[in-house]
């Protein structure tokens, strides 16, 4: 499994936009291949906002941000404090 990290810069005091956005995000994601889970989290006096996506696979995870990616950067656009940054990593699940 694979897990995408987003993150966003949005400000103090924004956190209804970052619920609304969050809320919009996962309405995207949630039927697309591969797509297993999502939790969004943030700190509401620096106003950095970020989700955490997991995805069966890189492949899932990269189509995923392809289609995701664009429509982030359009909805925080003129909002966001700097542009979106997004990483992919590999899950590592302990054995024991």
């Amino acid at each position: 499994m694979y897990a995408q990290l987003l993150m966003l810069k949005l400000g103090g005091g924004m956190r209804s936009i970052g619920e609304k956005l969050a809320d919009q995000s996962f309405l995207a994601i949630k039927t697309l291949k591969g797509f297993k889970g999502i939790t969004f989290f943030g700190d509401v006096e620096s106003g950095e906002y970020a989700s955490l996506s997991i995805w069966e696979s890189k492949e899932d995870a990269e189509a995923a941000a392809a289609v995701t990616g664009p429509k982030t950067e359009q909805a925080v656009k003129g909002i966001a404090k700097a542009p979106p940054t997004r990483q992919i990593y590999e899950v590592y699940e302990p054995k024991a």
